[in-house]
């Protein structure tokens, strides 16, 4: 397989880039996945070309159809759960639990969205005119740009892709670079399904060029990205010069409050599960402790015995918690932030050691840091990495004004056993996603996902809430 080329897939075939990069796993070095062909700017205009006639078509398909189109699509990841899990473990540096996971729960979207693809009903109304009448519809989009991260490549790609088809739209698929093989993978599987050529594209390739024609193009009509904030403003810009529709999940800084009456041993688990699960390379992630001063020092104790137990090592050893940075860049910028926090003051009280393993990777130990405020730069920025730190307030006024004193506003935590706080929590908490007693990583498929001010922009993803992004709305008058 490491000698193999995997190449893209435009208007139904597999085509041949102009070049091709190796995809290595951070977890071995000497482990090289397969090779994987890179579009240029003229294959990608040639997808976006190809969507265009594919969506006519596929926009006309009868209802069970697409049902059965997305049902297989959602078995097959389902029955392959194990092998794709370690696929994607293998290129992304995750542990192959998370990996098998994160495959089983993108079948699971494409069930969830074969079974909305026969819920699409319009709404009638009496007109305010005598004798006409009125009915709502929702139409496809028409062609969908879906740019993903590299933390999640499969589960990303399956909550942008099974609504956008289940709606009758078509697909110019940008995953990011590192993850070549999940991407290619689902491509595989989403290749056997009889779809219009042209409906699915994959075009793997950088995003200085692949990238930059799919936000640029008056022939995409809506564009959904996830990825960083920066990144996520010049995604914004572009499509707004052309009007296009645009879904931005970016960046967060998310935190766990945890107040004097909490349960002790909950609050660890949620912390610790939060924060350097998915070796903290989630959105979702909580980054930021803060704690009422009344269990802080029991809080802080905890953690660290609970941080000690973890195994971080190769992502497919048998027994392991934490598995690779997902590469040598993010690694860098990992153990940047550790030096900068220890220069703004902050008391590295456990890890952050760089671990070396059997086989060459990028394995850093879990830090957390105490004694760290709201402004420091720690706690303003996201890392993206496993590294959260503690912040201690004198009350729940305090804990909740500190949670909200940021730019971001994706997910925020609460452990208590005060209904009184718990209730105030949820209404005031600015963010998108509220957790009671549960790390802020973690959320369902069949509810809405996003975030508030430099976290998301435009319409909600997962759900049914995703069909106010993937779908456009007509009204029609009629008189008999």
């Amino acid at each position: 397989m490491s000698d193999s080329v995997f190449r893209n897939y435009i208007a139904g075939e597999w085509v041949e880039g102009p070049s091709a990069i190796a995809n290595v796993s951070p977890a071995d070095l000497s482990d090289v996945i397969g090779h994987y062909a890179q579009a240029d700017a003229t294959q990608t205009r040639a997808a976006i070309a190809a969507a265009v006639k594919g969506q006519q078509e596929w926009a006309k398909s009868g209802l069970e159809q697409r049902y059965s189109v997305l049902m297989a699509i959602g078995d097959e990841l389902i029955a392959r759960k194990d092998e794709l899990g370690r696929l994607l473990a293998r290129e992304e540096g995750k542990t192959l639990a998370e990996g098998v996971g994160e495959t089983y729960r993108s079948g699971q979207f494409f069930h969830y969205y074969a079974a909305e693809v026969l819920r699409q009903m319009g709404e009638t109304a009496d007109s305010v005119r005598a004798g006409v009448e009125i009915e709502t519809r929702r139409e496809p989009v028409g062609v969908v740009g879906i740019i993903t991260p590299w933390n999640f490549p499969t589960a990303t790609g399956a909550w942008k892709i099974a609504p956008a088809l289940a709606f009758g739209n078509a697909i110019v698929w940008k995953p990011a670079n590192q993850v070549p093989a999940s991407a290619w993978a689902l491509t595989e599987i989403i290749s056997r399904q009889g779809l219009p050529a042209g409906t699915f594209n994959l075009v793997m390739g950088p995003g200085a060029e692949v990238g930059d024609v799919l936000i640029n193009s008056r022939d995409i009509n809506a564009l959904t990205f996830t990825g960083s904030l920066e990144t996520g403003r010049k995604v914004a810009a572009a499509t707004a010069v052309n009007l296009v529709k645009c879904q931005l999940e970016m960046g967060s800084k998310n935190a766990l409050v945890v107040l004097d009456d909490a349960d002790l041993d909950n609050a660890v688990e949620c912390a610790v599960g939060g924060a350097y699960g998915g070796t903290g390379q989630k959105c979702t992630a909580s980054s930021r402790l803060i704690v009422t001063e009344g269990i802080h020092d029991r809080f802080v104790e905890a953690v660290i015995a609970r941080m000690k137990k973890l195994v971080v090592g190769h992502p497919l050893k048998e027994g392991v918690h934490i598995g690779a940075v997902a590469d040598a860049r993010q690694m860098e910028s990992n153990l940047k932030y550790l030096e900068l926090a220890k220069s703004e003051g902050a008391k590295l009280a456990y890890g952050g050691e760089v671990i070396t393993e059997a086989t060459e990777g990028y394995y850093l130990q879990p830090a957390l840091f105490t004694n760290t405020s709201n402004d420091m730069t720690i706690n303003r920025e996201e890392a993206f990495a496993p590294i959260a730190c503690v912040i201690k307030v004198k009350d729940y006024a305090e804990a909740l004004a500190t949670l909200n004193d940021t730019n971001f506003g994706l997910t925020g935590g609460i452990c208590t056993e005060s209904l009184k706080y718990a209730t105030d929590f949820k209404r005031n908490a600015k963010t998108g996603c509220v957790m009671v007693n549960l790390p802020t990583a973690g959320t369902d498929y069949h509810v809405p996902f996003g975030g508030r001010k430099d976290s998301s922009f435009g319409p909600r993803e997962q759900g049914t809430y995703a069909k106010e992004f993937y779908t456009v709305v007509k009204t029609t008058y009629i008189r008999a």
